[in-house]
């Protein structure tokens, strides 16, 4: 069995293993293959997952320099699991479908002996004592963990912008913003760093980069995957460019820890059957959700058009009216501003300068919230949950936007570029933290500038097959408009 240790062998030379011969596929395509076709070529002998490891690291030294989304990298490490992976392959004793398959996790994710910054040079670097529980079941599987991928402060920004790190750029246009706050995972994603890449979600932070950086991203129900710290509404999910992808780690990442008290037992799901028959399905529109900012003419435009692939297929779509009340998004928001104003105080006052002014004042607004608002920030978490599960229960689906705009300039902090009016971009993911439903983007088209836009495809709690289904269905039923080449814009830079 792997060792749960991330660090084992970081100071050892990788041991030098034979390489079956790839045959046709060169090594600059080889950040190209799916998860699939990495293990279908595992088993048959035709690569070897250290050659995969070193093509990822090789991207990754390449690209880089221009995208900013890798925050801590764990090279030899990950060429000595790869290793190991590639004896197991040619054994005949693999660990399971994620075996040798790379991927990446999150800068707010634990390891062992490193800091876990959440973006900020504000925060104390603290060595961990564990890691979280994701970490472990990766490496348990045996998929080879590259490096942590950069996110904004204190992942309260849908944006690459931190105190700590150089700004996160997008791969289709340096000049515009990944999104956030799993920023170096979406950009990481779209160029191939890894076929899975983790991202954390508390109100779209998997979703939204997701959807301005072209690639899938899922948040399965609240609590399949265990988090640690725990919080309400916080998902961990997979992102990457292959719905199938995403569905490949799942079977890893699943189960219940410890450490997170809304963790659920693993529930008996076939994660590997993407097959889906739209006859039949009902199927809810949402264009409108009743509060944030209104959603840009081109996206709608694009999400009525996925709608528009189900229905051909047999599905009846029903339009779903606004569902939220205005304002209860700003509740929220007013919440974590309350309790990030609690960490502002608790921060260590001689490195509390270094928080990003953006953040700072927007941790400042929590600062004189009377008792009776801060139990209404509180109660508008369940409001919006039960406002989501009663306008959807009688719909299989829901498509919507993932944002109501597209991708934005890479050094604004957030959409609106306005500290005072921070998450009126949020309301169609974050209400499905809150309800904890499954909800996954699928790109769905580009605008007229080239900037892809997301379908959502949100399902029931805890049928998040269905998901993940209706998004692998969409991405070959799509609209030929909605699939380009993958980004080289860093190449040219």
């Amino acid at each position: 069995m792997p060792s749960n240790d991330l660090h084992e062998g970081d100071t050892a030379a990788p041991r030098a293993t034979p390489v079956p011969d790839p045959g046709t596929t060169p090594r600059s395509c080889l950040t190209d293959l799916s998860a699939a076709e990495l293990t279908t070529a595992y088993a048959r002998g035709e690569l070897d997952p250290t050659e995969v490891v070193t093509a990822c690291l090789e991207l990754i030294d390449e690209a880089d320099g221009a995208l900013h989304a890798v925050y801590d990298r764990f090279d030899e490490v990950a060429l000595a699991q790869a290793q190991a992976s590639g004896r197991r392959w040619r054994a005949g004793e693999p660990l399971g479908a994620m075996d040798g398959v790379p991927s990446t996790l999150k800068e707010n994710q634990q390891i062992v002996g490193r800091p876990t910054p959440w973006g900020s040079a504000a925060t104390t670097p603290v060595p961990a004592t564990a890691n979280s529980p994701v970490v472990d079941r990766l490496i348990a599987a045996g998929s080879p963990v590259l490096a942590r991928t950069v996110m904004p402060e204190l992942g309260m920004l849908s944006s690459g912008v931190s105190s700590l790190h150089p700004t996160a750029r997008n791969p289709w246009n340096l000049a515009w913003s990944p999104g956030g706050s799993s920023a170096g995972a979406a950009a990481g994603a779209a160029v191939g760093y890894a076929p899975v890449n983790l991202g954390s979600d508390i109100g779209g932070s998997v979703r939204l980069p997701a959807s301005w950086c072209g690639v899938a991203g899922f948040k399965p129900t609240f609590g399949l995957i265990a988090v640690d710290p725990p919080y309400f509404g916080r998902h961990i999910g997979p992102m990457g460019r292959h719905v199938a992808d995403l569905a490949q780690a799942m079977p890893v990442l699943v189960g219940p820890d410890h450490r997170d008290p809304y963790s659920l037992p693993v529930l008996d799901i076939d994660w590997t059957d993407l097959s889906l028959d739209p006859t039949g399905l009902r199927i809810g529109l949402v264009l409108d959700i009743g509060d944030g900012a209104p959603v840009d003419p081109q996206v709608a435009q694009i999400v009525r058009q996925a709608a528009d692939v189900f229905a051909e297929a047999g599905a009846t779509i029903v339009p779903l009216e606004p569902y939220l009340e205005p304002g209860v998004v700003d509740l929220i928001d007013m919440f974590w501003r309350i309790g990030h104003w609690n960490d502002y105080q608790a921060m260590d006052p001689g490195r509390r300068d270094l928080l990003l002014p953006f953040i700072a004042e927007w941790c400042r607004g929590g600062q004189h919230v009377s008792g009776t608002d801060a139990v209404r920030s509180a109660d508008a978490q369940l409001t919006v949950a039960r406002a989501t599960l009663a306008a959807t229960r009688d719909v299989d689906l829901v498509l919507s936007p993932v944002s109501p705009g597209a991708a934005f300039p890479a050094e604004w902090p957030m959409p609106s570029n306005d500290v005072n009016d921070p998450m009126s971009h949020i309301a169609f993911c974050v209400a499905y933290n809150m309800s904890g439903q499954p909800a996954l983007t699928v790109n769905a088209g580009f605008t007229d500038e080239g900037s892809p836009v997301g379908v959502q495809i949100a399902a029931q709690r805890y049928d998040d097959r269905l998901a993940l289904a209706a998004g692998a269905f969409f991405e070959h039923a799509r609209p030929t408009t909605a699939v380009r080449p993958w980004p080289r814009a860093w190449a040219s830079a």
